[in-house]
């Protein structure tokens, strides 16, 4: 105010833009922040901004809740969505320069030259460069040969047989390999697929025995599962071919209430992997006695691409984690595009996989009418919400004043199997 009593309209000016700058994101209309570009220093230290044999470019593309990296590498430029997704390309790029390591070595030469004059027939298909060809693997190529070779109704010669079984027995080295560095064999990463086939074809054709191709890799790379579920899954996703994990995704869904044509369409997915079917599968499973996981399924049904299958997967996960480090859940609901637990413990639980929320307009039009509709009839419901990542200031304060009780990091919390 002025002497005279009078708005210090400069002052007040003043004051206005100081509040501009430091809340950039409010002054927009709706009071709502944007996604946009964000400098990758806000969210890594130097120690994974770069590596022996990668960078992440500076600047990172927020969408609101997923962030998305470019990653220049010796072995090429990627470019992935989510922060579990960045770990586990780093894990790859890894695994990409032991492998050539391994392609380096005498034994692999020697064996790489037998293997490249064995064509592989498997019924009418004649693979002529096998090197290439099964690049197809993670994908389409040992899930059709396996379904085909593994069916009761299928006509086989002898011939069939034996060269089937070589691309099985690739399938499984793949999968042995994949282990021992600590990556997904059914990664969608083509420089990966491509280095794991390599050694690989040269095991099964060339005869490179498994311990002199792997003898410069130790067990370096195994990841270790601390949890007996997560401990399952690996082993299993190690042992079993697509083929028998299908087999036991679909026994586990039927047994806990899915329905049949519920799980058929889940495991026909063409955007889940056998891994993301696998982890999904094994997290509800250990929800014993808990209700809805039929519409959990139907729901993730809409997956488009893999960011999002990644993302479902994740809800299984920290439903899982809660169930186990927090209280025991009792049914499983969905409401406006969100995934909604009740727990034993009074609390609606809302899983949420965001690397950094932001407090969009999108979010206040789910979370808002959501928590008032439940209050409306119970006015001391109580709200856990659960991120993987961080959430904006802007959008800790608006949750905090809708009555959403925030646990951050939750990645940090309990295991996570990306």
């Amino acid at each position: 105010m002025s002497r005279k009593g009078k708005p210090d309209w400069k002052l007040l000016a003043m004051a206005l833009a100081l509040w501009v700058l430091l809340n950039p994101a409010r002054a927009t209309a709706g009071e709502y922040e944007r996604p946009g570009n964000r400098n990758v220093a806000e969210f890594f230290g130097p120690e994974l901004i770069s590596g022996r044999h990668y960078r992440l470019r500076e600047t990172v593309f927020c969408d609101g809740t997923l962030n998305q990296y470019t990653v220049d590498s010796n072995f090429g430029t990627f470019e992935v969505t989510g922060d579990g997704a960045l770990r586990k390309l780093i894990r790859e790029i890894r695994a990409i320069s032991i492998l050539r390591q391994v392609s380096g070595s005498e034994s692999y030469a020697d064996s790489l030259g037998k293997a490249a004059e064995k064509p592989l027939r498997f019924g009418e298909h004649l693979i002529q460069d096998p090197l290439d060809t099964v690049n197809e693997v993670s994908r389409g190529v040992y899930r059709t040969v396996e379904n085909a070779y593994t069916s009761a109704t299928t006509k086989r010669s002898p011939h069939q047989d034996s060269q089937a079984e070589e691309l099985l027995a690739l399938s499984a080295y793949k999968r042995q390999n994949a282990y021992r560095l600590g990556v997904d064999v059914y990664s969608s990463n083509p420089v990966l697929q491509k280095e794991l086939n390599r050694v690989g074809w040269s095991a099964v054709a060339g005869s490179l025995s498994f311990s002199a191709a792997m003898m410069p890799l130790g067990t370096v790379g195994t990841v270790v599962s601390t949890s007996r579920t997560g401990q399952q899954v690996m082993e299993a996703l190690r042992e079993e071919p697509p083929s028998a994990l299908r087999r036991i995704n679909e026994q586990r869904l039927v047994d806990m209430g899915v329905s049949t044509l519920t799980a058929k369409h889940f495991l026909d997915h063409p955007i889940f992997s056998p891994r993301h079917q696998t982890i999904i599968t094994a997290s509800l499973g250990a929800l014993q006695r808990v209700r809805g996981k039929d519409g959990f399924i139907r729901f993730i049904l809409s997956a488009e691409n893999e960011a999002s299958a990644n993302s479902f997967m994740v809800l299984a996960e920290i439903l899982r984690g809660y169930q186990k480090k927090i209280s025991p859940l009792r049914q499983i609901t969905l409401r406006s595009d969100l995934v909604i637990a009740s727990a034993e413990n009074g609390y609606l639980f809302i899983p949420f996989p965001a690397d950094y929320g932001l407090w969009t307009e999108r979010m206040d039009h789910t979370l808002s009418p959501l928590v008032k509709g439940y209050r409306s009839s119970d006015p001391k419901a109580k709200f856990e919400l659960w991120v993987t990542g961080t959430l904006s200031l802007f959008a800790r304060e608006e949750l905090k004043r809708l009555g959403v009780l925030v646990i951050e990091n939750v990645d940090q919390k309990m295991e996570f199997m990306d």
